[in-house]
């Protein structure tokens, strides 16, 4: 190719679009905003969602719900893996779009990126286990088995943070699918771009369409038809401010959600298991442990 013609050629912009039930619409009111960088640069315009899309979104997230519940955890522990994977095959896609986001250097960018990735793995660890952790067998004066076992809480609303756009994402998400719920996620207002690529991974990544929905645009103008939602079980406001938050609360009271409230968070420190937790329900089933022969001995 000659030097003339390289200057002619075009340059081809990404056309960055939500992620709904495995797919990837425009939003349906056909609205979008300019994201920038730190220093005002125009990176690409961002789908605006709509309530519509919200609603959407939700029952996308109540269509998969039930399936992805009912996998194995070792089933859900091997697609979050597979995600970890993805990520590092687009590894530097990911460091651009994260320096570009946050104002970040190429090599501190890497660094949030390398630990996004190493957090799902964590999470994929977590899938087939939590269970010994937040469930067990408890002691009762009766003849009786008294088991108690997590079971997910069902379409949760997750308000990602609005500084820490990949990592942070990846902290609140990657918790909520892990025990099987799913997951309607509004993603950073000013900086949307890494988490819709990841929307992208996902789709490659075996994780059934609808487990995850990403949704762009104004945090307060998505989130308040997602808190009163009767069909949404459950909120994670991390990335709301107290205001927001207040509101957002008050709301989700009627169905009586789930709310995890916003708070000071490390997204580079340990996670624990804290938000592998904060969306799951207890099970208990008694069972009666009858008697084996003359002597009344019981099993």
């Amino acid at each position: 190719m000659s030097e003339k013609s390289e200057q002619q050629r075009l340059g081809v912009f990404k056309t960055y679009k939500l992620y709904v039930g495995g797919k990837f619409p425009r939003s349906e009111s056909g609205r979008v905003y300019e994201v920038t960088d730190s220093k005002g640069k125009w990176l690409a315009n961002a789908p605006l969602s709509s309530r519509k899309d919200a609603r959407d979104a939700v029952v996308a997230a109540r269509k998969a719900q039930g399936g992805w519940a009912g996998a194995t955890a070792y089933n859900r522990g091997q697609i979050l893996y597979r995600i970890a994977e993805m990520l590092e095959g687009r590894r530097e896609q990911f460091v651009r779009e994260v320096a570009d986001a946050e104002g970040l250097s190429k090599s501190k960018a890497a660094a949030v990126v390398d630990a996004a990735i190493d957090r799902w793995v964590w999470y994929a660890g977590w899938t087939d286990k939590i269970a010994q952790v937040a469930g067990g067998a408890n002691p009762v004066a009766g003849p009786f088995f008294n088991l108690s076992t997590p079971e997910p809480t069902g379409v949760v609303a997750v308000v990602a943070p609005q500084e820490s756009s990949f990592l942070g994402l990846v902290s609140v998400l990657a918790p909520v699918i892990a025990t099987g719920n799913t997951a309607v996620v509004i993603a950073s207002e000013k900086a949307p771009l890494p988490a819709l690529s990841l929307g992208e991974v996902l789709a490659t990544s075996d994780v059934p369409g609808g487990v995850v929905n990403i949704l762009t645009g104004k945090t307060a103008e998505i989130a308040t038809p997602l808190a009163a939602h009767q069909d949404v079980n459950a909120i994670d406001l991390t990335g709301a401010d107290a205001d927001l938050a207040r509101e957002l609360e008050i709301a989700a009271a009627d169905n009586l959600k789930r709310v995890l409230r916003p708070q000071p968070v490390d997204f580079a420190a340990d996670p624990g298991t804290h938000r592998l937790t904060a969306f799951l329900e207890t099970k208990t089933v008694w069972h009666p442990t009858g008697s084996l022969g003359a002597s009344g001995s019981a099993y």
